[in-house]
C-alpha cells in the first residue's frame, strides 16, 4: 500500500503540484481511467445476451395452483394462462400445441393437439393466452404446452424444445 502511495505521490510531483494536492489528482485521474475503461467496455465490448424464447403457465386466477385431480363430468375442465416471451431478437411466428398423453416417454409428444394457438411476436415481446383443457376419460394423464417456432427456411413450424408439463389425474 504504501509503494502505490509514494507512486501516486510522484505522478502529483512530476506534474508540478505539492503532496496533498498531486495525491488527490493522482487518485481523480485515476477514477476517471476507470470509468472510461467501464464506459468503453459497455459501449464497444459488451458481452450480448444469448438469444430465448419461454413459455410458462399460471392458472386461471394468474397463480400457481393448477388442478391435480379431476371428475369426470364435474369438473374436467380447466383454464391454464399460458405466456409466451420472445427474446430472439426478430419477430417471431409461434405455435402453442396443447396436447395431452398418457405415455411421456418422447418430446415432442406424439400426438394430435387439443388446440393449437399462433401467434407472432416482436423481439421482447410477450402473449399471454387462456388455454382451456377437457379430459373426460378415467386415467392419468400429462398435459403438454408445447412452443413451436416457424422456420422460414423450411417453410414448416419447429419445436423449439421449451414446453411446460401438467399432471392431471381424472376420475369418476
Amino acid at each position: 500500500m504504501q509503494i502505490r502511495l509514494e507512486r501516486a505521490k510522484s505522478i502529483g510531483r512530476r506534474i508540478g503540484l505539492n503532496d496533498e494536492k498531486g495525491f488527490a489528482i493522482a487518485i481523480f485521474i485515476v477514477l476517471v481511467l476507470i470509468t472510461a475503461f467501464f464506459i468503453g467496455y459497455y459501449v464497444f465490448i459488451r458481452p450480448s445476451s444469448t438469444p430465448y424464447s419461454a413459455i410458462s403457465l399460471l392458472d386461471s386466477q394468474n397463480s400457481s395452483n393448477y388442478p391435480e385431480v379431476l371428475v369426470v363430468n364435474q369438473n374436467s375442465t380447466f383454464g391454464v394462462w399460458v405466456s409466451v416471451d420472445n427474446h430472439l431478437g426478430q419477430s417471431v411466428q409461434f405455435q402453442v400445441q396443447t396436447k395431452i398423453t398418457s405415455d411421456l416417454t418422447t418430446l415432442p409428444v406424439n400426438s394430435q393437439p387439443i388446440n393449437v394457438t399462433a401467434l407472432s411476436l416482436k423481439d421482447r415481446q410477450s402473449w399471454k393466452g387462456l388455454e382451456t383443457v377437457t379430459e373426460n376419460q378415467v386415467g392419468s394423464y400429462s398435459v403438454v404446452f408445447e412452443l413451436w417456432q416457424y422456420n422460414s427456411a423450411t417453410g414448416s413450424y419447429e419445436f423449439t424444445n421449451n414446453f411446460c408439463v401438467l399432471n392431471i389425474q381424472v376420475i369418476s
